[in-house]
């Protein structure tokens, strides 16, 4: 069979902080007012992706890689990963705050919970005035001294916030205390994990009157305290990748597209575009594929040689 750029049906998730963004600004097709994310691309278990468009419609992200690991996986990625996809592909929307949290590492997540640990990264996709993220502590803290505001409940004073604008790029290791604010729109790609510590809510409910499940005790050894400079600064080179983030789980590129580009790839590893902005057209072989803003596609591996055209702004991510 021949294959071609993958697109997948979004796994829509409800979420107490969740809005309707996810359907006014990038057009999913979100039934609630309370709709926080969209899964684009995942094989987290019990949410596994399905692909939406071509010959291989209905079938899941899973049963594509069993069927084509090399081509679709890459050479590299599966001699590292096997049949397993190793990164999670979202957008979220933040109508409130997120709750304060951070993610374990890959030797802690093994442990505990036969897991990969979570490194993410955001790219800012929509800021109202005024919004912020939280990123880590103001000063070098400790153990004692985060129980201690935990227990008071004034754990927001020593943690960093910072305002956001279009654009802006977060890059987060694990153990990195961090939230959302209100009022943000985020593409988000992370290593596949679900596993979250959430270590403050805000004192919310839900429907129900409950509050949600802390994790204080888990997060203690979990967390870096040394300060962190998360904000990724990078160049904005027209028709061209311009690198963002590199690290060993994925690296992630901006391409501010306007015309035309001829993309050369190795077929060592997949490659994700997320259209963040705007509108383009990847031609392979003289067929041509549409996206627009909120869109996310895989390419299989074996897709080497393409052209980019258009006018948008696409994060380009992959495995080195």
């Amino acid at each position: 069979m021949k294959l071609y750029p993958l697109q997948f049906e979004p796994i829509l998730k409800e979420r107490i902080w969740g809005g309707t963004k996810l359907k006014t600004y990038l057009n999913k097709p979100i039934t609630s007012d309370i709709t926080g994310e969209s899964w684009e691309i995942s094989s987290v278990e019990n949410d596994i992706s399905i692909v939406a468009n071509g010959s291989l419609k209905g079938k899941s992200l899973n049963q594509v890689i069993n069927e084509f690991p090399e081509a679709v996986l890459g050479m590299k990625v599966f001699e590292q990963f096997g049949k397993q996809f190793p990164l999670l592909f979202k957008y979220l929307d933040a109508r409130e705050d997120l709750s304060i949290q951070l993610h374990p590492n890959d030797k802690l997540a093994k442990k505990r919970h036969n897991s990969f640990g979570k490194t993410e990264m955001w790219y800012v996709m929509q800021a109202d005035t005024d919004s912020r993220l939280l990123v880590g502590f103001k000063e070098k803290s400790t153990p004692e001294q985060y129980l201690k505001h935990i227990n008071d409940k004034t754990i927001v004073a020593i943690l960093d916030f910072k305002k956001v604008k279009q654009g802006d790029v977060f890059f987060l290791a694990t153990g990195t205390i961090h939230a959302i604010g209100a009022g943000i729109v985020v593409a988000e790609i992370q290593q596949t994990s679900d596993i979250t510590y959430r270590i403050y809510d805000f004192d919310r409910v839900d429907a129900n009157g409950n509050k949600r499940e802390l994790h204080v005790d888990l997060s203690l050894d979990a967390i870096n305290y040394e300060t962190v400079e998360a904000q990724k600064h990078y160049s904005k080179v027209e028709n061209v990748s311009n690198e963002v983030v590199n690290c060993k789980y994925f690296t992630t590129n901006f391409i501010p597209l306007d015309g035309n580009t001829r993309i050369y790839k190795h077929g060592e590893s997949f490659t994700v575009y997320m259209c963040v902005d705007g509108d383009f057209q990847l031609i392979i072989d003289d067929e041509t594929f549409t996206y627009r803003k909120g869109d996310t596609v895989l390419l299989p591996a074996c897709l080497t040689d393409f052209q980019l055209s258009g006018k948008a702004s696409i994060l380009e991510i992959y495995i080195s």
